[in-house]
């Protein structure tokens, strides 16, 4: 009888009490339009802005708008040599599309269901992406089961 009293109060507790992975998550995670707007990050030596929109059918965008080094040694501007799009190369690197169609996912609390593109590498690779704790967005690329993970910073 003991043990029946004792597993019915902590049944109880969990409905008074409740306490679950959800709880644990950054409040940023929560509204899916916090991830709009200008970040700044580091990938290996590079140092960049990226801006994030919302796009008129709900998913998210993430374009370069900014490069510290956009500018080859001969001075001329950068372009998107390595992007697996042909027709893409000819861009500026400070102009590259980093992702479209992120889509928000309300069990998961983070931002996945498209590709994030490398210009560095130019590769393109399966993309998830939420809030740390303080305040960064941390994306994540994966492929081929190996991941690299970007912390971006926002601005406004």
């Amino acid at each position: 009888m003991r043990k029946f009293t004792i597993f019915l109060f902590c049944v109880a507790a969990l409905f008074l009490f409740p306490i679950s992975p959800l709880q644990a998550q950054n409040k940023l995670n929560d509204a899916p339009d916090n991830i709009v707007g200008l970040y700044e990050a580091w990938q290996n030596h590079d140092h960049f802005k990226a801006q994030i929109t919302k796009q008129a059918d709900g998913t998210y965008k993430g374009q370069v708008v900014w490069a510290e080094k956009d500018r080859d040694k001969n001075g001329n501007k950068r372009l998107d040599h390595k992007n697996p799009d042909k027709s893409l190369r000819h861009l500026p690197l400070d102009q590259a599309v980093l992702f479209s169609g992120l889509k928000y996912d309300h069990e998961k609390h983070e931002w996945n269901g498209t590709k994030v593109y490398d210009p560095q590498r130019g590769v393109r690779a399966n993309m998830d992406a939420h809030f740390l704790d303080d305040g960064r967005l941390r994306i994540r690329g994966t492929f081929m089961k190996f991941s690299e993970k970007v912390h971006w910073k926002k601005l406004k």
